[in-house]
């Protein structure tokens, strides 16, 4: 991936023609954007959690949906859901950007299959397999294993079967960055393209990762909120924050260079003008103090979309509502922008949809460009009093209108891998 240098200006821009989502906060990017807006926290009591006994009994968890009714009659069987999850994301992006015919909502017909990758980032993968499969090996034996355990709970099933269904033979990759890992594939998607490895990059990440093993590991760690009430848990920037609250869902882009878009009627709708991607090189799961590694990540963003940080006028904060991580990425931001941060709209979604993981850097990108292209940055929902070390204009209570230029987005990942975006008007 390209820490600089990447291919924005003129009819090397790499636009988005499409956007996808399925995210606790709603059904579809619409939805999806109608709840940040309003500050909706969806955090809320997890009945399958506390029968199961774990630790937290509280999660973000996507709409309810009939896989087989939408999806095709034996999904639920074949798929876990971090792959169904993907693919009703891929869905609704493929039809904005109207790549796909009237007869397959998911076969890619505008153009050639061959030029179409995909790249898809997952921290986990078939989470909801691993653990019920092994539920049942323990209690029925080794014969009792599904022959479908293993295409289910590989990680790169998502990007694949969104192949298969989508006829689309260019570049298919999975990468895993953990929390980093849908902003890494947004990335790379603009590489591929920038490169010209193809014409078209179905781009996003996915994350179905409610599971009670999942839950507990993250409690044992004291990452995990454990405030008793539900609703207010997920608090970023928030002087009373105590951890996340675990979220599900999917995000996807369609990439595309400019000229391409336009040479068959697309409307871009954003532009990916900037990608950087750093390590903290620290320690497995805690950032350092200054946030020198997410620093590194959005420098080299900014700067490889040819702009100044005082350019950036709102950023999508990666904003966990885990003690240590809000402030090291405030700092960052202080390193970055200087006295500039003062300018800076910021404001972490997370308050609403719980962290989606693998899917957050993408779920957020799309929620940044739709801020640039409506000039309103979404509020941080539960944030009633910020804490004293973290100095930024944290937007809270309501949306804010804001003449937007350029947005950043910016993901941290455990082990240390951050990834950033910027992203320009169409």
């Amino acid at each position: 991936m390209t820490p600089a240098g990447g291919p924005a200006g003129g009819d090397r821009d790499v636009v988005v023609t499409g956007m996808g989502a399925i995210t606790p906060a709603g059904r579809g990017v619409a939805a999806t954007w109608d709840g940040v807006l309003a500050g909706r926290a969806t955090a809320a009591p997890d009945a399958r959690l506390a029968a199961a006994g774990a630790p937290v009994a509280i999660s973000c968890r996507a709409p309810a949906f009939d896989a087989d009714a939408e999806l095709g009659r034996g999904t639920t069987r074949r798929l876990d859901r971090f792959t169904q999850l993907a693919l009703i994301a891929t869905r609704e992006a493929v039809a904005q950007a109207g790549l796909v015919g009237p007869d397959d909502p998911d076969a890619i017909v505008a153009t050639d299959p061959d030029r179409v990758g995909i790249v898809m980032g997952s921290g986990i993968g078939g989470a909801e397999t691993w653990e019920s499969e092994y539920a049942r090996l323990a209690a029925e034996g080794p014969s009792r294993v599904s022959p479908l355990f293993v295409p289910r709970m590989l990680s790169n099933t998502a990007a694949g079967v969104m192949a298969i269904r989508g006829r689309a033979r260019g570049p298919n990759l999975t990468v895993n960055t953990a929390c980093a890992a849908g902003a890494s594939a947004i990335h790379m998607g603009r590489d591929l393209i920038a490169a010209g490895a193809a014409d078209v990059v179905l781009a996003g990440g996915v994350e179905a990762g409610i599971t009670t093993i999942a839950i507990s590991a993250f409690a044992q760690m004291g990452a995990l909120s454990t405030n008793p009430d539900a609703g207010g848990a997920s608090r970023p920037f928030d002087v009373d924050r105590d951890g996340f609250v675990m979220g599900e869902g999917a995000g996807v882009v369609v990439l595309e260079s400019r000229a391409h878009a336009l040479a068959r009627g697309a409307a871009p709708l954003f532009v990916v003008a900037g990608c950087g991607a750093s390590a903290d090189a620290h320690h497995a799961t805690a950032p350092p103090e200054d946030g020198a590694g997410a620093a590194l990540a959005m420098r080299r963003a900014i700067s490889d979309a040819g702009l100044d940080p005082a350019d950036i006028g709102h950023h999508n904060a990666h904003g966990t509502s885990t003690p240590l991580n809000d402030v090291a990425e405030a700092r960052a931001l202080h390193t970055v922008f200087g006295a500039a941060v003062d300018g800076l709209a910021v404001t972490s979604t997370k308050g609403v949809t719980g962290h989606l993981l693998g899917a957050a850097g993408a779920v957020e990108a799309i929620l940044a460009g739709l801020a640039l292209r409506e000039g309103r940055v979404p509020p941080t929902a539960n944030l009633t009093t910020r804490d004293p070390d973290i100095h930024l204009d944290v937007v809270a209570g309501a949306p804010r209108e804001v003449a937007l230029r350029a947005v950043l987005s910016a993901s941290m990942g455990f082990g240390g891998q951050n990834a950033a975006l910027v992203l320009t008007a169409a």
